[in-house]
């Protein structure tokens, strides 16, 4: 569904107010690590998760308990609770001050199911589930943290949080949530992963050393960025379910031996980097790129201790020809995402990252002719329960013009499988959707196929 839907509601918010560790905590000065200190991470990134309404939690209010853990859970992350500072080469530290992370306390006049239908991610109410409190979208001298727990009438409510990137991943975010939601279920004590900084693991070397090619970091392609149209259009975003049949439908197009080797995420980015690439016409002698993001949790070479919370991912990038993508089959496609993933089969990769941003003054990612995957699905935030149950939907809140999220879901009609999302221009949007259709041989309904009835009207 379109970020257009036309859907109105109230949402009555408190005064935002700071939430300090419970107990006092340390005051210090602790470095991020050259992976975490990075021009590409210096934003907030926004998770949402939906919750239905639970009998047995009657009397009990979602945005107090959620509040009090946060409160506990900070004395252990007391990192989140300070600010950042910038040093000399733009190197950035955590002053911890133990100031607080920002909480927002909401009810809205509308039901859970009106405004929870995961394939309307990217949907115009962000803006009324995570407040923009002014000052709080900065890097420097800013919250770390900005949470909004928002009350719907059914009795269910959203937990949306905004985080600055540089300070953790997904991985290190959900360690985070699930130290919250153990708290709120009443847990005493410590959390049952104890937090690690040790930042210092991913730092550079001394000297630093850039041993492996970074296509994510080389010079601007030769083509202008056509990722946002011409620069005056809607942006659009929708949300476009993966399942059994789908994905069937997508490995038919590759020879028979090759159907089992290849993994969901591999085939499903090739088919929406191909389809992406033809929507946004992207000249036949272009250059283009994909860049897929590797978790160094557990890789070789990367001494990455248990309850380590800052980021351990990069992402590398296969370059090709628009043609080439557009026009290839699919398999070769297929082929140009796996070589993405098997240059950091190690930890020399992650180490040359940062011996890069030492070097070169810590570069924003190439955004001409560049498209970012990011496969959250596996991370757990359809999971994390703070006594209400599971969410109906845990993930990002919205894709960018660059960057697409995977998130796991289960459709009531299709089963488990994976959300997928993207943002376009609006004149792309449409031909993104047609290729899609022809990829999976229509397997893909229309995403108002998936909405309720009754909701249908609000369209």
């Amino acid at each position: 569904m379109s970020s257009s839907s036309s859907l109105t509601f109230t949402v009555r918010r408190q005064e935002p107010r700071l939430v300090a560790p419970a107990k006092q905590t340390p005051c210090e000065l602790n470095p991020l690590s050259d992976i975490d200190d990075q021009q590409g991470l210096r934003f907030q990134v926004p998770v949402t998760m939906f919750y239905r309404k639970n009998p047995s939690k009657d009397g009990e209010d979602p945005a107090k308990i959620i509040e009090a853990a946060l409160a506990e859970a900070l004395v252990f992350y007391y990192p989140f609770a300070g600010r950042l500072i910038e040093a000399s080469n733009r190197k950035l530290m955590v002053a911890c001050t133990g100031e607080g992370a920002l909480f927002v306390e909401a009810d809205a006049d509308i039901e859970l199911e009106q405004v929870s239908d995961p394939l309307q991610l990217g949907f115009p109410y962000l803006a009324k589930l995570l407040q923009d409190v002014p000052g709080s979208d900065g890097i420097i001298g800013c919250p770390l943290l900005l949470i909004q727990v928002t009350r719907f009438q059914c009795g269910g409510f959203a937990f949306a949080v905004g985080m600055n990137h540089t300070m953790s991943d997904g991985s290190g975010l959900i360690q985070f949530l699930n130290a919250i939601a153990e708290f709120a279920q009443g847990k005493a004590g410590f959390p049952s992963v104890t937090p690690v900084w040790q930042r210092e693991v991913l730092c550079s070397r001394n000297p630093p050393r850039v041993t492996c090619l970074h296509n994510e970091y080389g010079p601007e392609l030769d083509l202008e960025d056509q990722s946002n149209g011409d620069g005056n259009e809607t942006m659009i975003n929708r949300c476009f379910f993966f399942g059994t049949k789908e994905i069937g439908a997508l490995r038919s197009h590759l020879p028979p031996q090759k159907r089992t080797r290849c993994t969901r995420f591999e085939i499903i980015t090739a088919c929406i980097w191909k389809c992406r690439t033809i929507a946004l016409g992207i000249g036949p002698n272009e250059s283009v790129r994909i860049s897929s993001i590797i978790n160094g949790r557990g890789k070789a070479g990367l001494d990455i201790p248990d309850g380590y919370y800052g980021n351990v991912f990069v992402y590398p990038a296969s370059v090709s020809k628009a043609e080439t993508v557009s026009k290839y089959p699919l398999e070769y496609v297929v082929e140009l995402v796996k070589k993405t993933r098997s240059q950091a089969i190690d930890g020399e990769y992650f180490m040359s990252v940062a011996d890069l941003m030492v070097t070169r003054g810590r570069p924003l990612y190439t955004r001409k002719g560049n498209f970012i995957i990011s496969n959250t699905a596996q991370l757990g935030f359809d999971k994390v329960d703070f006594g209400w149950g599971k969410p109906v939907y845990g993930g990002p809140a919205e894709a960018v013009s660059l960057i697409s999220f995977f998130s796991s879901f289960r459709d009531n009609e299709r089963g488990d499988g994976i959300l997928t999302a993207i943002c376009l221009p609006g004149s792309a949007m449409q031909r993104f959707e047609d290729e899609l259709k022809k990829m999976t041989k229509d397997a893909l309904r229309d995403v108002n196929d998936h909405i309720p009835a009754r909701f249908a009207s609000m369209l």
